[in-house]
């Protein structure tokens, strides 16, 4: 095996990069994954039943840390809607498979809110990458968890949900943790504390449409919808500025650039690393209760700090430190108080 995986990697070494490595892990993966493909179910099938959860949920943890790891490497090549673009394509080409494969079944009628929760969900990711563009990893991520707070606040205001004490004082607390993270004289500006303030709504919408959508549609149609958004809102933003002869930006009017070189796997791994913790998401969902995932969940900003610290963040001061302890035990309290 060891002869065959050798024969089979490119001779000249990749360039020096902080994901080097997992960049290397993630190719012979890979390689491993497409000659032995049981061999991946067979050690799923060996997790104990009451683990499963857990451990499908830190998977999918790890694999949205090595996402933005890869999108904070080609920032230097890519802005936020290319990364977008990319990123949904190749989710799109993986996709299409199995639409071919296995045919769709659904009842449908419910269009509109379908292209809400896609262009909210293009939204989402639109300002998720643009922070891990422009802050350090592990602070982009903890914005990427206060959907959780969203959630509770929107679900008691449109859906008459009973939001008792615990969970209003775990509301409040999560926001001032995320207070103690924003320090706009050290780190970052008011722009990128709006930009993920923001990113917690889109993607609070975005997650609690699935729930009605699930009753009428593939869910693949459902990821479908977001892919489709994420290909399309960035092509008309770049048309619309080339066009109307508009000041190119990095958000919303970006230019054109195409990958060259170690680009196009850093991309690939992008990808490939997006759709498996997806994959994961779901499998650690329909394996444990609902509350304890979620709270699992959360260990994505631990992973995100550490990848961070490897790509070049600065280490996190302790007030940093406070806030993102009050988000994660915010949130998996509300987490775990909701679903309970």
């Amino acid at each position: 095996m060891e002869l065959l995986l050798a024969k089979s990697q490119p001779k000249s070494p990749l360039p020096t990069s902080p994901l080097q490595l997992p960049l290397r892990t993630f190719l012979v993966f890979s390689s491993l994954k497409f000659k032995r493909p049981g061999l991946i179910f067979t050690l799923m099938s060996r997790i104990p039943q009451k683990y499963k959860g857990i451990i499908f949920m830190l998977l999918a943890a790890f694999s949205f840390s090595l996402m933005g790891g890869f999108a904070k490497v080609l920032k230097s090549s890519f802005n936020a809607p290319q990364l977008v673009f990319y990123r949904n394509l190749i989710g799109l080409l993986v996709l299409s498979v199995s639409f071919i494969r296995i045919p769709v079944v659904q009842t449908g009628g419910r269009l509109r809110l379908l292209i809400l929760r896609g262009v909210m969900g293009t939204l989402a990711l639109y300002t998720l990458l643009y922070n891990i563009l422009h802050i350090p990893l592990g602070a982009a991520m903890t914005y990427n968890t206060i959907n959780t707070f969203y959630i509770a606040i929107l679900s008691g205001w449109l859906l008459k949900e009973k939001l008792g004490p615990i969970i209003w004082i775990c509301i409040i607390a999560g926001f001032g943790g995320i207070l103690l993270i924003y320090k706009p004289s050290v780190d970052f500006s008011w722009k990128y504390h709006m930009i993920g303030l923001l990113h917690g709504i889109f993607s609070a919408i975005a997650y609690m449409s699935i729930g009605s959508l699930n009753k009428h549609y593939d869910t693949r149609v459902i990821v479908l919808s977001f892919l489709l958004s994420g290909l399309i809102l960035p092509i008309i933003m770049i048309s619309t500025g080339y066009l109307f002869h508009l000041p190119k930006d990095d958000f919303f009017f970006p230019e054109i650039s195409a990958p060259h070189g170690i680009d196009y796997l850093y991309l690939l791994a992008l990808g490939i690393t997006a759709l498996a913790g997806q994959y994961f998401v779901t499998k650690a969902y329909s394996n444990d209760k609902a509350g304890i995932v979620a709270a699992i969940g959360y260990s994505n900003i631990i992973f995100s700090v550490i990848i961070g610290i490897v790509l070049g963040d600065a280490f996190p001061d302790l007030l940093m430190w406070v806030g993102i302890g009050v988000v994660i035990v915010s949130g998996v309290v509300i987490s775990v108080f909701r679903k309970s």
